[in-house]
């Protein structure tokens, strides 16, 4: 009678682990960098992900390739960036494939000296700008301790994540190594994300002065404009020093994601950015009144929740 009872009890406690790990999972697909760890059968794995999580006032995008790699452009303005990324990556991933930290701002890097605290991260990307804030003099002493690679921006070059998927980085296009800039925003790293017939464009706190050198370089009349995305994280949190009316044309996006804290002292998304993007029948998505927005394509369509 007593055994009997025993593989009762062992086999609803089998059953409770089993419902536990899947809802732990929440059915997406455990990232790797692609060779290292073993790709899963699960019907998402083909999907390429794109979060842009919300941590308040603040920028934090999360990637996830359907080859399982981690990609964090951002971390925000504090911890938050870490309970942000427990919900979206599997529990027992702890590497990032690649990190990009676009410009020094406290609310861009100071999530990131958490992730590297609790994330061993493969390489880094940003520019090398001077700054003496301390959460940038943080990040880079906590880079130098973990021994990260790290790599400057400072031309347009394609980073290959996969046959279809690349991340290119548009700007910089000069070394803005050991330069003090009077407008730190405009040294922000310009990445656009490409999958097949997909695009994201992730733009930092990229000012006009930057859209105006973008405009010029990539939509010249000679050529389709290389800007054109799905996807624009709209610049600088919506505030009116960002997102002229010509760059968003050239842009042409399906969807605006804004970045941005509830309530915050800036008065961002500015009145003029939000009246402009309507004009132009643009659908705004933020993350002050939606949380954190996940894109998912498989290279053609595109959808978000």
């Amino acid at each position: 009678m007593l055994n009997k009872l025993y593989k009762i009890l062992f086999g609803a406690l089998v059953v409770v682990a089993a419902l536990w790990l899947v809802a732990m999972n929440d059915g997406s697909p455990a990232m790797v960098t692609p060779g290292k760890k073993t790709q899963t059968e699960n019907q998402t794995a083909s999907l390429l992900r794109v979060y842009f999580l919300n941590v308040g006032q603040g920028d934090a995008i999360y990637i996830r390739t359907p080859d399982e790699q981690d990609i964090l452009i951002d971390g925000g303005p504090d911890a938050s960036v870490l309970a942000e990324l427990g919900k979206v990556m599997p529990f027992w991933d702890r590497q990032i494939d690649v990190m990009v930290l676009t410009h020094p701002h406290s609310d861009h890097v100071a999530g990131l000296v958490e992730v590297l605290r609790r994330f061993e991260v493969k390489q880094i990307y940003y520019t090398g700008v001077l700054h003496t804030a301390p959460d940038y003099l943080a990040w880079l002493a906590e880079v130098k301790n973990k021994n990260v690679a790290m790599h400057i921006v400072q031309d347009f070059f394609e980073l290959k994540l996969s046959d279809e998927i690349k991340l290119q980085f548009l700007y910089p296009t000069v070394s803005l190594v050991n330069e003090k800039m009077t407008e730190l925003n405009n040294g922000s790293i310009v990445t656009r994300l490409v999958d097949g017939d997909t695009e994201f464009l992730f733009t930092g706190d990229a000012e006009v002065e930057v859209e105006e050198a973008l405009l010029k370089k990539y939509c010249a009349l000679e050529q389709p404009c290389a800007l054109a995305s799905d996807v624009l994280k709209v610049g600088h949190h919506g505030s009116t020093s960002s997102s002229s009316e010509e760059f968003l044309k050239a842009v042409d996006p399906r969807y605006a994601v804004i970045s941005v804290g509830q309530d915050n002292s800036f008065g961002h998304p500015h009145l003029k950015t939000l009246k402009r993007l309507e004009r132009l029948n643009v659908p705004i998505l933020r993350t002050d009144e939606r949380g954190a927005i996940d894109f998912a394509t498989d290279g053609h369509g595109l959808n978000f929740k």
